[in-house]
């Protein structure tokens, strides 16, 4: 298993892929140089892999990349953040206490 993430502008969402198959999407709003994280999802024949961390990683390194502010409206992006404080910078300081960050 070799997952790849890409993001899909015209869906808007990055998707994680296996074997080319989806496996799992991050539904995102994207406007102003800041990307919302909405929704978070994976397929159930895919679950337990550690796909949706990976995604979340991924998406969140491609917003860094970009210079994008984070809003994770998502509560598995948010709870992932939470728990890896290394990405806790891409959240405006003044809106983190929003998502008790």
């Amino acid at each position: 298993m070799d997952p790849q993430v890409t993001d899909n502008p015209d869906k808007a969402q990055y998707e994680i892929r296996v074997d080319g198959e989806l496996a799992g999407v991050v539904k995102y709003h994207l406007r102003d140089g800041v990307i919302s994280l909405m929704h978070t999802e994976t397929d159930d024949r895919f679950r337990g892999y550690g796909l949706a961390g990976r995604l979340v990683r991924a998406t969140l390194d491609s917003a860094r990349e970009r210079h994008l502010q984070v809003l994770p409206y998502c509560p598995y992006a948010r709870r992932w953040i939470a728990e890896n404080p290394d990405y806790i910078d891409l959240v405006p300081e003044g809106r983190r206490a929003e998502f008790r960050l």
